[in-house]
């Protein structure tokens, strides 16, 4: 019996382990390789590569934010799409992530919005 192909890599960063762990059940169960880690500066040290991958990023992170990781992930020249979750984010968040080309999905994150916009942001 071989293992089916999954659908794409999703790293999802957010330092609540509740978050991590519904979030990487839910897009396991439906066939993502997921890698998850608790802060920006953890994900920036192990910077993602290869294609077909997505950057789910919570905003508020201790130490760099959500924009700011994603910021220096590009300036060393890794710019996978990325999805921003926040609560009520401002008018500048919104627009630096307009700005950056970042979706934002706003917590709580309820229903299938998320993965969802998941799929969208992969065909992209």
């Amino acid at each position: 019996m071989s293992i089916p192909p999954t659908l794409g890599r999703l790293i999802l960063v957010d330092d609540d382990p509740g978050v991590r762990n519904a979030l990487r059940f839910t897009f396991e169960t439906d066939g993502y390789d997921v890698v998850a880690f608790g802060s920006g500066e953890e994900l920036l040290n192990d910077p993602p590569r290869g294609e077909r991958t997505c950057i789910i990023i919570d905003q508020r992170l201790p130490g760099l934010s959500g924009l700011d990781t994603l910021a220096r992930l590009r300036a060393i020249g890794v710019a996978p799409p990325a999805i921003l979750i926040t609560s009520h984010p401002s008018a500048f968040v919104r627009r630096r992530a307009r700005e950056a080309d970042i979706d934002i999905v706003e917590k709580p994150l309820l229903g299938n919005l998320l993965p969802l916009k998941v799929v969208e942001v992969l065909r992209r």
